[in-house]
């Protein structure tokens, strides 16, 4: 940090003298005294860097970085440009803390509402807030959104992330609302069942697509089944797909959620990552978090400040619909730069090879005695059958250096391709594959 200076022993005695103290342990004269810590911690010695280097080196040593990947349910990996590191790493971002003083705080703000515009473009929703913690923590938020006294229960679909459904039962339990979910068919929801569910008390409706299996969903069906019971859509959805799908808005939803991790952010052990929250005008107000709005200075020029905070998230909690203070500020920026970088062309393409890989993926698969599960459209995932034993397929794979797809609970694979794949990978493995077995 090029700009961080120590507190050096000189600085400490010119504070303390100030506060009209002789040591720092007179601070804490008011804490009773057999709750200080009169002894050191049971910690071992402190080490030299290249000590705590090679340390560390070691520790890494133990994780397992596979060089062909073709797993996601969740978190992909997807090309990045060097300048999204480059930017991120900067550190009036990368030491940035809430931006509370809006004249000196500019520039996170920008970024903020740079991200929030495009996460608008992208969904084709009309307001985005500044981000949430994760697609899971944004999905529950959402439902939280529509809920009021008269109606507390929200349907969703049972071809969700089941992570992404266990945190929205959280919420929920914690809330003393309902959560109830709704059968599959042929691997998308059973619009049947979705129907027969809708009712008067529903306030509303989630469905994620392309969903946990990988296939589009109908949410132009789900939409007006969800408006004609009075309820609203939630649309759970993936941000790289969102570049060749209709949008959300285009489908009738009210509220766009999501994973923002495949924009910009790397397969790194379970985060951090980034919940995209966007929505109609309507469902302005509602929405949890940070805003960040722009406008004019009194001489005229472009400034950035937070907006539409809702003060019962700090100070009413128990009459707040939402207690999230916060934001992923670094990932909002990551997936800012990198949606920069890509534009509207590169995301493009991006999908377009998602889709035209996954695709070849099957097609070779199948040739091997895996037969794809469902039969409906899908984008960079779907599910096979596996005709050995699964366990086999996985070590053989990995001893290889590819990391296979997820074994689902009921002996399925679910496959994933995107643009990071290539032909000769996909070649390499199902004649492996078939060399095998």
């Amino acid at each position: 940090m090029g700009s961080y200076l120590s507190v050096n022993d000189a600085d400490r005695k010119v504070m303390l003298e100030r506060l009209g103290v002789s040591s720092v342990m007179d601070l804490y004269r008011d804490v009773p005294q057999d709750l200080i810590l009169d002894k050191p911690l049971g910690l071992p010695e402190g080490k030299a860097e290249m000590q705590v280097g090679r340390v560390m080196k070691e520790l890494a040593g133990e994780n397992r970085v596979y060089g062909t990947v073709f797993r996601g349910a969740g978190a992909y990996r997807h090309y990045i440009p060097a300048i999204v590191d480059q930017v991120a790493a900067k550190e009036t971002f990368l030491t940035a803390y809430t931006p509370y003083q809006a004249e000196i705080s500019q520039g996170v703000l920008q970024s903020i509402f740079e991200y929030q515009t495009m996460i608008c473009e992208l969904t084709g929703m009309e307001v985005s807030n500044a981000s949430v913690y994760d697609g899971a923590t944004a999905a529950a938020e959402a439902a939280a959104m529509c809920r009021d006294r008269k109606k507390k229960t929200v349907i969703v679909s049972e071809t969700v992330n089941p992570e992404v459904l266990a945190v929205m039962k959280t919420y929920s339990w914690a809330s003393d609302n309902e959560i109830v979910t709704v059968p599959a068919k042929d691997g998308v929801t059973d619009m049947d069942k979705l129907l027969s569910a809708a009712g008067a008390d529903t306030a509303a409706v989630y469905v994620q697509s392309p969903n946990y299996y990988g296939c589009i969903e109908d949410l132009e069906a789900a939409a007006k089944i969800a408006h004609d019971a009075g309820a609203k859509l939630i649309a759970g959805v993936q941000p790289i797909a969102q570049a060749i799908l209709k949008t959300p808005y285009e489908c009738g939803a009210d509220i766009a959620v999501g994973e923002g991790q495949p924009l910009g952010l790397p397969l790194s052990y379970g985060g951090p990552y980034l919940g995209f929250m966007a929505c109609t005008k309507e469902m302005m107000r509602k929405l949890p978090g940070r805003i960040v709005g722009k406008t004019a200075d009194e001489k005229g020029n472009a400034a950035y400040v937070l907006t539409l905070q809702a003060r019962e998230q700090h100070i009413r909690r128990e009459k707040a619909s939402s207690n999230i203070c916060s934001n992923e500020a670094l990932c909002a920026l990551r997936a800012a730069v990198y949606m920069a970088a890509m534009g509207r062309e590169g995301i493009w393409e991006a999908a377009r090879q998602c889709v035209s890989k996954a695709h070849y993926l099957q097609g070779k698969l199948a040739e091997a005695g895996f037969e794809r599960k469902y039969s409906g459209e899908f984008f960079h995932e779907f599910v096979t059958s596996c005709p050995y034993d699964t366990n086999e397929v996985m070590k053989v794979l990995s001893d290889n250096d590819i990391l296979g797809g997820l074994v689902l609970d009921g002996g399925e694979i679910l496959w994933c391709a995107t643009e990071m794949n290539t032909k000769e990978e996909i070649d390499r493995m199902v004649s492996l594959l078939k060399e095998v077995f």
